[in-house]
């Protein structure tokens, strides 16, 4: 492991979960009274635009985030099986240092577990149902998350162990790929609902408070100037290079 490593994982065990999402930003973004003035500036333009961002909403977003880590993930993997020398580990250790930080210790634990599955669990019906089973996976995304960041903690991925890495990525991948579409589609609306508007309103200001604590001012924001930062480096920048290609000509 080089020395830029090593103090890389040092500050982070130091500094703490906001030091993965700062990682990358300039000094400004670092500057809390920026932070501050920044937020100001959102708050009077969200207000002037009648803009607000509900507990429900805040959710969606993050799960962005998230997908587009899983979609690094999938490029990951992909080049890793045509020639593995193609991926730096760097890019996935920062990814997954971003899915640990952003999506399992705060999105997961501090929300989800911390606030909807509790709710969900005391009603009946099918969210009430999926929820030991999105809790069992978030413990095996966990898990997973651990291995990647043990794999790519070196200068290359190991040879011996870039089949099962690829293919580890692909399960991860998978797994959340529907894991998030049934939160999005059945766990949030069902939640909502249980909870009423003024909780709801209540809970949307709670979410705001826990992000400024866990990051020290708008996490969403950060997380996404550094998963745009991954997906630079890894040239997936350009939304354009995945247009799919036209379907054939008529079928006789």
């Amino acid at each position: 492991m080089d020395s830029k490593r090593r103090q890389l994982l040092a500050s982070i065990s130091a500094i703490g979960a906001g030091a993965i999402l700062i990682g990358c930003s300039t000094p400004g973004d670092l500057s809390s009274a920026t932070n501050k003035e920044k937020k100001g500036k959102e708050a009077v333009e969200d207000e002037a635009a009648g803009v607000e961002v509900t507990a429900p909403e805040d959710l969606m977003r993050e799960h962005g985030i998230l997908r587009r880590v899983l979609l690094v993930y999938s490029e990951a993997a992909a080049k890793l099986r045509q020639d593995p020398k193609s991926v730096r580990p760097d890019d996935l250790e920062k990814a997954a240092q971003l899915f640990r930080v952003f999506g399992e210790d705060y999105h997961e634990k501090k929300l989800e577990e911390g606030y909807l599955f509790p709710v969900l669990k005391k009603g009946q019906g099918v969210a009430a149902v999926y929820v030991d089973v999105l809790v069992a996976q978030h413990a095996r995304g966990r898990e997973i998350t651990d291995y990647i960041l043990g794999v790519t903690k070196g200068d290359e991925i190991p040879p011996n162990s870039v089949t099962d890495f690829a293919n580890n990525l692909d399960a991860f991948v998978r797994m959340y790929e529907h894991h998030a579409a049934i939160e999005d589609t059945v766990i949030i609306p069902a939640w909502k609902a249980a909870i009423g508007d003024k909780q709801l309103d209540e809970l949307g200001a709670k979410f705001e408070e826990i992000e400024a604590e866990s990051f020290g001012g708008d996490g969403f924001e950060t997380a996404s100037k550094r998963v745009s930062e991954i997906e630079e480096a890894m040239g997936m920048a350009n939304l354009g290079m995945f247009t799919a290609p036209p379907p054939p000509g008529k079928i006789s």
